[in-house]
């Protein structure tokens, strides 16, 4: 299994989208974080299973919701640096490209 490390700006992101559920319908917040975990063990376990969308970076669109987790494999390291919403323009992540972890 690998590490996965995940960066400040992206657990911004996660509390950012956990917030706009949870206030349009109570549990709703907790159903998208269950998704949320569920890709995270899922790309732990093989993050090669997705596809490089941009050069290196892979992303992986949870179940339920339109976000996806954008990553980097980096040896036995997964490098999380946003978990977008897919309506939002890419320049968001690329901004990131060279994420704090």
């Amino acid at each position: 299994m690998y590490q996965l490390l995940i960066s400040d700006e992206t657990r911004l992101d996660i509390l950012d989208a956990f917030a706009w559920y949870e206030n349009r319908r109570a549990g709703l917040g907790k159903d998208f974080e269950l998704c949320l975990e569920a890709g995270f063990n899922l790309i732990s376990r093989d993050p090669s299973l997705f596809q490089k969308r941009y050069k290196d970076l892979r992303i992986y669109f949870i179940d339920r919701f339109p976000y996806g987790i954008h990553y980097l494999v980096d040896e036995n390291t997964i490098k999380v640096f946003g978990v977008f919403h897919t309506s939002r323009s890419p320049t968001h992540w690329k901004i990131r490209s060279s994420p704090k972890l």
